[in-house]
């Protein structure tokens, strides 16, 4: 039976300053949840239906915290989603553990993404890139905010992120910073390097003036049409895609 403490405590997740406080967040949903049991991430609680149990035997019988069978009413009344009839999990948090930044390897970095469904998406792109580590400016959204791990499907359970104040860890580093540009070097002229940071701006002003003059490669996507801007996570894809491209062929 569902405890009126346990519906508490998931409720209370739903905000930042709870989920800073006790150190854990919630997914839901199927595709999110069977991620997070396989990952690394320790999961104190699994909320579940008939349904869930159904398909993910084995998955349930090797859980070892603590379960509780629920009907869907339940899960969306302590959940954030209406459309979740399958399971809901808590877990702990990651400790926020420095980044180590190597130069054969491609690295995102965020300046102030503040939307969640940007920084989501944003960590979905960089796991289909092979792109194990970001880094996250402290203005940056939640990484545990509920929309923040919908929107990345998973994929945050195949990352390393830090929150670290931007301008004193890319003076530190000794490997080229990309940087996106509405006025920059075409990504169509730029052969190389490919690994480093890329680094993306805020959605509305672009990065951080302190952090320009880090930046050694300033990257623009060129336009065809009439278009202001690019949305922030549809840029990250194309600057991925060609920097991959540089390094050879994916799966």
């Amino acid at each position: 039976m569902l405890s009126k403490n346990t519906v508490k405590f998931i409720k209370s997740l739903h905000q930042k300053k709870f989920r800073k406080q006790e150190q854990a967040f919630f997914v839901e949903g199927s595709k999110n949840v069977t991620e997070l049991l396989r990952s690394d991430y320790t999961c104190t609680h699994l909320l579940y239906t008939e349904k869930f149990a159904g398909e993910q035997p084995e998955m349930l019988l090797a859980f070892d915290g603590e379960k509780v069978r629920v009907n869907p009413a339940a899960l969306k009344a302590v959940g954030t989603f209406s459309s979740n009839d399958q399971a809901l999990v808590i877990a702990q948090a990651k400790p926020n553990l420095p980044v180590q930044v190597a130069s054969d390897e491609l690295i995102i970095a965020l300046d102030d993404i503040r939307d969640p469904g940007n920084l989501g998406t944003i960590i979905r792109i960089a796991d289909w890139y092979g792109i194990k580590k970001m880094l996250l400016s402290p203005e940056t959204a939640d990484l545990y905010n509920p929309k923040v791990l919908h929107a990345s499907m998973g994929s945050f359970t195949r990352l390393d992120f830090e929150y670290v104040p931007l301008l004193e860890k890319l003076r530190k580093a000794r490997v080229p910073v990309f940087g996106a540009f509405l006025k920059g070097q075409s990504i169509h002229a730029h052969q190389g390097p490919a690994t480093g940071i890329l680094l993306m701006g805020n959605e509305s002003h672009g990065i951080n003036p302190e952090l320009e003059p880090l930046v050694s490669q300033k990257l623009t996507i060129p336009a065809f049409g009439g278009a202001e801007s690019l949305n922030v996570a549809v840029a990250t894809a194309v600057l991925c895609d060609h920097l991959r491209r540089l390094t050879g062929e994916g799966r």
